[in-house]
């Protein structure tokens, strides 16, 4: 009934036995390409993919740790930085029989000063600092630009209670205390 349209070719002789096989071993050599070709796209591509994705975490891991990096080096230069300002700006010489009972870390330390600077530590005008695993004295316009930097390098100020007025602290300062009445 219904011959293929190479029986029907054959039948007109415009095609032979020889150029049939060919053609067919052709198409199925285009065929096997094709298939092989787009497997080695797939493969290629899920490797590029694996490649692309492993890059983009490097890359993402190099940021993290340059991040980190920088972070540490702003914070060594942060620390160079209040060293030289504690180191050019520290008191000298202020031993003496005056003592100075400050707390730090809810531990109250005892400092030997001299008369003049208990005076100045009473008054906020000298201020204590902690360095390197001790304590020395500043004036107090280094520990407001240590304040800036770092203020938990400066033991805080006790003394006056922010909650009395200013009238009330003028009215105590008429009555001297003795000085026999120290501790």
């Amino acid at each position: 009934m219904a011959e293929s349209l190479f029986e029907q070719l054959k039948q007109a002789g415009l095609v032979d036995e020889q150029k049939a096989k060919r053609a067919k071993k052709d198409k199925g050599r285009d065929q096997y390409q094709q298939t092989k070709q787009h497997k080695g796209k797939a493969a290629l591509s899920d490797a590029a993919e694996l490649v692309a994705r492993a890059a983009q975490h490097k890359v993402e891991r190099d940021r993290q740790l340059n991040l980190a990096h920088q972070q540490q080096q702003a914070k060594k230069a942060a620390q160079a930085e209040l060293r030289q300002i504690i180191e050019s700006n520290r008191l000298s010489r202020y031993d003496g029989h005056a003592i100075y009972h400050f707390v730090d870390d809810n531990k109250v330390k005892t400092l030997h000063v001299s008369q003049e600077i208990h005076q100045r530590l009473v008054a906020a005008r000298v201020r204590i600092a902690r360095f390197e695993a001790g304590y020395v004295l500043i004036p107090h316009t280094a520990a407001e630009k240590i304040e800036q930097r770092d203020a938990g390098i400066l033991i805080p100020i006790t003394g006056v209670d922010a909650s009395v007025s200013a009238e009330a602290q003028d009215y105590y300062t008429r009555f001297e205390v003795p000085d026999d009445l120290t501790w």
